[in-house]
Formats: C-alpha cells, structure tokens, sequence
C-alpha cells in the first residue's frame, strides 16, 4: 500500500473529517500538524502546488487535495482503486 501523508491541524474540521474516512477504510497515515510543526507548512505549500488550506492530503506521490477532493473520489469509486495500487 502506498504512504498516506495528510497535513493538517488540530482545530481544522476537515483536517478530522478526512482522518475519520481513511481511518474507517482501515488504512494507515502520517499526520503532520502543521500547526505545532510550522517549519513544514512551506513544505505542504510546495508540495500542493500553493494551496495553503489544510488538510492536504497525498497517497504516494498523488496530490489528492483537501477534504472534498478525498470525498469526492471516495463518491466516484476512484479512492479504494488509488489507495490499492
């Protein structure tokens, strides 16, 4: 199975929405809050292609974005295939 990294931060809603769907799918991650690790955040920034909000979320090396992006590719059947390969 690939990596899971998602960044994210304690008081962010989406952060814990996105957690809660691959922790049901029982698949494993690396959280990095960004909050108590600031120093990452320009790393999340570079790696999203700019985008500042968190979480962002990547399966291997696929950006897959924020909280509606993970959900929206669990809604069209494409999450299990992407975490699977």
């Amino acid at each position: 199975m690939k990596p899971i990294e998602i960044y994210t931060s304690p008081l962010c809603g989406f952060c814990h929405a996105a957690k809660r769907l691959l922790t049901q799918k029982g698949v494993g991650f690396t959280e990095i809050d960004v909050l108590r690790d600031p120093d990452r955040k320009p790393e999340m920034i570079q790696r999203a292609d700019g985008r500042r909000t968190v979480p962002q979320i990547f399966i291997g090396e696929t950006h897959v974005g924020g909280c509606d992006d993970l959900f929206e590719l669990e809604r069209s059947g494409k999450l299990d295939p992407l975490l699977a390969a």
